[in-house]
């Protein structure tokens, strides 16, 4: 059932605990929503609150985006950044709604997202790295043009990461990704990457060692 009292429309799944549940947020990609990421829920262990967000763009004829890709002959494709920056600040805003508005633990958060909401979560936990623990990005790479610009003064020492890739992903490819763990080190941030012979998807493998990753890190 659709949740519309927040700032952004989404879906649930509630913990087994009645309070201080550890909250685990969903972003999708881009012409997709909620539905499409909430199929791992049943998978994820039953402690985990589970948020499943919508985007605030609408597509036509159907799906959702967190903002614009737009295609043209002299730039090629190219990202709406402003709209995306908008995006990335709505998201922290929905992070502080959701965890006053649900049983769950503020200091015990993790996104996960796909693709664009990938992108989307590698700039809100940059940004705002005292609203989340965990991030999850699958088949996404960190757009820097969305990031602050005092990155190198802020403390991301809390924070760990486990981001994936398909080695022969037709839609992003490889090569951004591989960008993720140098950029990562760099801010001496922890992470684990990972790629699998696959497109632009998540393998069943991925989701076993994604799953095993997040196990050990919400107690």
């Amino acid at each position: 059932m659709i949740q519309g009292s927040l700032s952004l429309k989404h879906i649930i799944r509630e913990s087994s605990l009645s309070e201080n549940a550890p909250l685990l947020i969903m972003f999708h990609g881009y012409g997709s929503d909620e539905n499409d990421l909430f199929s791992f829920a049943s998978e994820l262990p039953e402690e985990l609150f589970i948020i499943s967000v919508r985007a605030p763009y609408t597509m036509q004829p159907y799906g959702n985006a967190w903002y614009a890709i737009n295609f043209d002959d002299v730039q090629g494709k190219w990202s709406d950044n402003k709209q995306a920056a908008q995006s990335r600040d709505l998201i922290s805003k929905f992070i502080d709604e959701a965890t006053t508005a649900y049983p769950v633990n503020k200091n015990n958060v993790t996104l996960l997202g796909f693709s664009q909401g990938t992108i989307l979560c590698y700039a809100v936990a940059l940004t705002y790295p005292e609203k989340v623990k965990n991030i999850i990005a699958l088949s996404g790479y960190i757009n820097k043009d969305i990031l602050p610009k005092d990155i190198d003064k802020k403390d991301y020492s809390h924070l760990d990461f486990y981001c994936s890739h398909g080695s022969v992903d037709q839609v992003i490819p490889v090569a951004w990704a591989r960008q993720t763990a140098p950029f990562l080190k760099s801010l001496h941030v922890k992470y684990q990457y990972s790629e699998f012979p696959v497109g632009h998807g998540v393998a069943p493998q991925n989701f076993y060692e994604l799953k095993n990753w997040l196990i050990k890190r919400i107690e």
